[in-house]
């Protein structure tokens, strides 16, 4: 398979900007000859931030990929460094940047290689030469020279000899079909078709391809009969294009059989997009039969908190909202109620969210407890925002300098853990950073650990705006661990991202943690929808997964809540893109089974 690697020209700042489109994107040729982006031609790999002593972070870019094979059966990228908005990188004077890959998608940024003692570095190529043993490097330099070394491995701080100027023509790559988008195109690299099957399952949305009937495990095909007894233990599966499969119930439309047929819809819930305007960082959650869902409210510039239940899902659409918290009734509460989440601990419901006494800069995390056998709906039965403190009993951050919002509660082998996002901004502004800590069971507003930082802004699609990850939000699969959060501004450019711990080690160690290299949820994620990001998980009592989040029906639109089914990917991972359109298309919502007739069955 022909894969095209490339940068993207970028476009208006709110729809493209360039920390976006200075990133490497993938392409692949079809049958026909056409290439076709991979991901919504976004891109796959982005450069990391340099971050400085006081721990500001320099945001950087990439100019120029090149991919090529490694003698190990990976593959490598190399590319031109360069500062966020395209300039040159003084610091990468005469070096390239280096990736590296098992299958290009998970990449490892190894650092800069130097070509050259100073100047800068316009252009590179790189092969592995086997007969020599060793890799090929061209570079065009400042002054339009190309010049060629070799080296026996790409480690190492760089060359071992200077480079040696040469003459040759740069071919040039023809990519004038592509118009799709505009593109500064890199190479062409051909692959082995069983990575690039895996490339179409990673990076492309899958599409519902079959609906299959099952009884139990049995496959129930056009010629079989089934009994009414049976009729309800029929489930429906969904075949999709990336080999992976979905179960389904099934709503029975009884009483109406025609030829001994009866029809059913496969089930599936519809949220119209958005389904409560001007309400973010949406969480949802079922809980003792009924589902419950709140969010920020933006509509009074967060000075109220909103609960809505329901006894299905989709109800919570049209469900009534209740004030639980407000801005007047605790002295400590002023306003910016901020993200408040859902969480069951020790056989206790609580409700994380942030708040502040006053103003911005003083924004700290709160936790509120149901009180024994209280209903939710009642805001008499919650207990007053408690203020999460440290170990030592101070508060989690200094007041004035430091806030802490987004926090979010899981377990990981057989401990409960918070994760929250903390930005300092005196003395210097470092940005918005993930923090991680062991939480007391009982009072789980108390950190029994120091916290630990996790994860920061290092990717375009991350700082983008501003230098911000923060909305983290756990779930687990196979038993894998894996957090998402949101980057960037809240503002069009929103997107989520992903976390994965190395199961079984000590997650307080940020070594221990893996983070994608790309959003999984961007505004290019579904048509119409700018700024996805704030999402939260819920399992329904069909064992189905749900991604509740917000974004805006328009670049300037207000944040609204948004929910669609959490789709997983042949690695096991969220895909967060599958709209309702493409989870079921229309000509597979409705089955049709043989029932053997009344009076047989009698018999």
């Amino acid at each position: 398979m022909e894969i095209l690697c490339y940068t993207r020209e970028p476009e208006e700042d709110m729809i493209y900007a360039k920390r976006l489109a200075y990133s490497m994107h993938l392409a692949w040729k079809d049958e026909s000859g056409e290439w076709v982006p991979f991901h919504h031609n976004e891109g796959i790999l982005y450069a990391k931030a340099v971050q400085k002593e006081d721990g500001t972070l320099i945001a950087k870019s990439l100019r120029n990929p090149w991919m090529f094979a490694k003698p190990d059966g990976g593959y490598g990228v190399a590319a031109v460094r360069t500062e966020a908005e395209g300039e040159a990188d003084e610091e990468a004077e005469g070096c390239i940047l280096l990736f590296s890959s098992n299958d290009m998608v998970h990449w490892k940024e190894q650092g800069l290689f130097r070509l050259q003692q100073s100047g800068q570095i316009k252009e590179v190529r790189c092969s592995y030469q086997k007969q020599e043993k060793s890799y090929r490097l061209l570079w065009k330099d400042g002054n339009d020279c190309w010049r060629q070394g070799d080296s026996s491995a790409l480690s190492g701080k760089g060359l071992k000899e200077p480079g040696v100027t040469i003459d040759i023509k740069q071919d040039q790559i023809v990519v004038s079909e592509l118009e799709w988008t505009t593109v500064c195109a890199g190479n062409v690299l051909e692959i082995p078709e069983e990575d690039g099957q895996y490339l179409l399952k990673k990076l492309m949305t899958p599409v519902c391809r079959d609906m299959q009937v099952f009884l139990g495990d049995k496959r129930i095909d056009a010629k079989e009969t089934v009994s009414k007894a049976d009729l309800h233990k029929l489930t429906a599966k969904a075949l999709y294009s990336d080999g992976t499969s979905v179960v389904r119930k099934i709503d029975w439309t009884e009483g109406k059989e025609a030829d001994g047929k009866v029809t059913g819809t496969v089930h599936q819930e519809h949220f119209p997009f958005p389904f409560a305007e001007n309400r973010a960082d949406p969480c949802c959650m079922y809980w003792h039969g009924k589902y419950y869902y709140i969010a920020t409210n933006d509509a009074d510039g967060n000075h109220t908190l909103y609960i809505r239940c329901a006894e299905t899902l989709e109800k919570i659409v049209e469900a009534k909202e209740v004030l639980l918290l407000d801005s007047q009734t605790y002295p400590d509460i002023g306003g910016l109620l901020w993200a408040p989440e859902f969480h069951e601990i020790g056989g206790n419901l609580y409700i994380f969210h942030a708040a502040t006494e006053g103003e911005f800069f003083r924004e700290e995390s709160r936790v509120m407890k149901l009180k024994d056998g209280g209903d939710p709906m009642r805001r008499e039965d919650w207990s007053a925002p408690k203020l999460v403190v440290k170990k030592d009993g101070t508060p989690l951050c200094e007041a004035g300098k430091v806030i802490s919002l987004d926090m979010t509660t899981f377990d990981y082998m057989g401990k409960v853990y918070a994760m929250w996002s903390q930005r300092q901004f005196l003395p210097v502004d470092q940005g918005a950073w993930l923090y991680l800590a062991q939480i007391d069971e009982e009072e789980p507003w108390k950190l029994i650990s120091d916290p630990v930082c996790i994860a920061l802004p290092e990717y375009g699609w991350e700082n983008n705006h501003t230098f911000v990850v923060e909305g983290p939000y756990a779930l687990e699969r196979g038993g894998q661990l894996m957090i998402t959060y949101s980057g960037a501004a809240v503002d069009a450019t929103y997107t989520v991202g992903l976390l994965k711990p190395v199961m079984g080690t000590d997650i307080l160690n940020p070594k221990n943690w893996q983070k994608s290299n790309y959003p999984l949820m961007s505004s290019r994620s579904s048509k119409g929808q700018y700024g996805p990001g704030h999402n939260s998980y819920l399992l329904d009592e069909n064992g189905l997964l749900w991604n509740f989040y917000h974004a805006r029906d328009g670049v300037e639109a207000p944040r609204s809540s948004g929910a669609r089914r959490v789709h997983f990917d042949v690695d096991g991972e969220p895909m967060l893109d599958l709209v309702e359109e493409i989870d079921i298309p229309e000509e597979f919502r409705t089955v049709e089974v043989k029932v053997i007739p009344l009076f047989l069955y009698k018999l």
